[in-house]
């Protein structure tokens, strides 16, 4: 084993200047990622410099047999940190031979809405809260709870530490330095409600990068729970009861909002939102309504409600928001499941454009 990590932590850059590039993709499920390697001749810092390649969508749920070859285009580069050295990761978008975006493909449809010259204006930020599980490997249940059972009700876990309180700290600990190392913003991490959930944060970040970095974390997080024996959940509500759920929290500002005047700014902003809320509901993440219960930090799914410090609302303003009269706001209603890419594009589209 000794040798064999010897190979795997081999340097490159003292032999060759090629390079590893992994590709990364997003799979049929819409949550389920994929990725393949190959050689590249010199190291890349520019993702238009990269080659497209292809890769088998039916074996992905994404192409029939009888015409199978999607096409993968770079978008975006990080360092990789499993491989280092002047290897990378590459997140892409995938499109059919003739150039369209597959049906999966929700960041193309998202680069149109950021690249529109009102939202450039704009400069949308965005902080996303990422909740997640660890789960057992072979018992599909929460990290640190008791085989079949269940640990003592929740109080004690929120930013807890010690054995009876933090479960997998190493993964959460080991994603965060891997994802600072990759070029990721990743601004915290903390232990959530419920034992063996975990939340990271990504941002601010401005416009589509949300979502290329969120993706690669949890990528990132993918791999290090593969290695780590430990299986990652991103369901909203994976214990049924009095249990909180996961969701992602989605922090936006404008550079209207950030400006003098902001909070007017962001009162209309809501009010468009809540106008628009069946709307984005339908958009924020598979088993949604498992979660939006009106309890466990929640409000209601069929419910709009805004206020200032309220965690029970769909929308929360920060009471340094009110007090500034600038700043930003936090969707609260996206589930740990969302889609990046179609959360944070929605919300500047709902906000600017309409």
């Amino acid at each position: 084993m000794a040798l064999l990590n010897d190979l795997i932590n081999l340097n490159l850059t003292d032999s060759t200047h090629k390079i590893i590039a992994e590709y990364i993709w997003i799979g049929g499920s819409g949550m389920d990622l994929r990725s393949k390697a190959r050689t590249l001749p010199k190291p890349e810092s520019d993702p238009k410099k990269l080659p497209k390649w292809n890769y088998d969508g039916s074996s992905t749920g994404q192409a029939p047999g009888e015409d199978s070859e999607v096409i993968l285009y770079p978008q975006a580069i990080f360092k990789d940190p499993f491989r280092g050295g002047n290897n990378i990761l590459v997140i892409c978008d995938a499109y059919t031979p003739a150039g369209e975006p597959i049906p999966t493909n929700k960041r193309h449809a998202a680069a149109k809405i950021f690249s529109h010259p009102e939202v450039e204006k704009e400069v949308p930020w965005y902080g996303i809260e990422q909740e997640y599980t660890l789960l057992q490997k072979n018992i599909s249940w929460p990290l640190g709870w008791p085989q079949g059972g269940f640990p003592g009700p929740q109080g004690p876990y929120y930013c807890g530490i010690g054995a009876d309180k933090a479960f997998g700290r190493d993964v959460v600990d080991a994603h965060y330095k891997a994802c600072l190392y990759a070029g990721i913003n990743i601004s915290g991490i903390n232990g959530e409600v419920m034992p063996g959930q975990w939340e990271f944060q990504v941002g601010p970040s401005v416009g589509i990068s949300a979502g290329d970095e969120l993706w690669a974390a949890r990528y990132i997080l993918e791999r290090i729970t593969e290695i780590a024996g430990v299986v990652v959940s991103f369901d909203p509500k994976p214990i049924p009861g009095d249990w909180n759920g996961a969701g992602a929290h989605t922090n936006y500002s404008t550079k209207s909002m950030r400006e003098e005047g902001g909070y007017e700014i962001i009162k209309k902003a809501i009010e468009k939102l809540g106008l628009r809320h069946k709307e984005h509901i339908a958009a924020y993440g598979e088993g949604n309504e498992r979660r939006l219960t009106g309890r466990h930090e929640t409000a209601n799914i069929n419910t709009f409600k805004w206020g200032v410090a309220n965690r029970g609302a769909s929308i929360r303003v920060g009471r340094d928001t009110e007090k500034d009269g600038k700043g930003y706001f936090e969707d609260r209603r996206p589930a740990s499941n969302m889609d990046p890419y179609v959360v944070t594009s929605m919300i500047a589209e709902t906000t600017i454009l309409l």
